[in-house]
């Protein structure tokens, strides 16, 4: 018969194989935006067809303006076309932006937001990390239509470095604005509710800006809407990108309406997420 161990000497070597490992540092805030930017990514893998979905409508709106009022409104559906385009382009980006909210609203409604709340984590990289995520939906998008563009005719004038550096400005628009659907995914009950708010807001800020026509034929009053309307600094500074034509004026208040809209809503993000995270 053999003598059974006591509970120091099992204890012992125990103690000794787990104490020789270093416990893990929690991740910091470029690590956990990284992993949840790799998420988004992966996301796009899995469930292409938002994706493709959101080309439909800047293709649709690019082909009825261009061909059916592009001679009304601007003599030639070539020359209306050259002013369209940028306009477009904005359109994409904001058009896409919004599976920004829906996104986090899934994970919400789904219960893998309480998962995620529940780690050692940086935690403001959940919303950060899913919008530098959805950059990468944003460059694809972004080429498929200017490719579109190209095919119909348009040929912009600052080459390539300015359809580049439009590019580049849409991100950073596109990463300012998607801090409002972080925050309406936060607040409305379900994905569904985030579509359609998106739908009653973007509409009118569309339309209400320099997208398709020229201001300068509106009404006073609805100038004024235009002319405070962040999208249309945007339209005006692709514009100038693309064109080759941009001034100081015009890509200061490009950059302001971005900083305006990261000001307002970011911090309003981040009051209702830590609200949800102490729930």
């Amino acid at each position: 018969m053999t003598t059974p161990a006591t509970t120091g000497d099992v204890e012992r070597p125990a103690n000794r194989v787990l104490g020789t490992r270093a416990r893990p540092e929690r991740p910091g805030p470029l690590a956990t935006s990284r992993a949840f930017a790799w998420r988004a990514l992966l996301k796009i893998k899995h469930d292409p067809d938002q994706l493709y979905s959101s080309f439909i409508l800047p293709i649709m709106f690019t082909l009825v303006f261009t061909y059916l009022f592009g001679g009304a409104l601007a003599g030639s559906t070539g020359d209306y076309l050259q002013f369209l385009m940028p306009g477009i382009l904005v359109m994409t980006v904001i058009m896409i932006n919004m599976y920004t909210g829906i996104s986090l609203n899934t994970d919400i409604t789904k219960g893998i937001f309480d998962r995620f709340r529940g780690l050692s984590i940086w935690r403001p990289g959940i919303l950060a990390g899913a919008l530098l995520g959805d950059a990468l939906r944003y460059a694809i998008a972004l080429v498929v239509v200017t490719a579109l563009g190209l095919l119909l005719g348009f040929r912009p004038g600052g080459g390539v470095l300015g359809v580049l550096g439009a590019f580049l400005y849409l991100q950073l628009f596109a990463f300012c604005l998607g801090w409002l659907w972080n925050a309406a995914g936060l607040v409305l009950k379900s994905p569904e509710s985030v579509n359609q708010l998106s739908s009653v807001v973007l509409f009118p800020l569309v339309f209400a800006s320099n997208i398709f026509v020229v201001p300068d034929t509106m009404p006073g009053w609805l100038r004024v809407v235009v002319g405070v309307n962040p999208i249309t600094h945007a339209v005006t500074a692709v514009r100038g990108l693309t064109a080759g034509t941009l001034t100081g004026d015009q890509l200061l208040w490009a950059l302001v309406a971005c900083a305006a809209l990261l000001v307002v809503f970011a911090p309003l993000a981040m009051y209702l997420f830590r609200a949800k995270s102490l729930r």
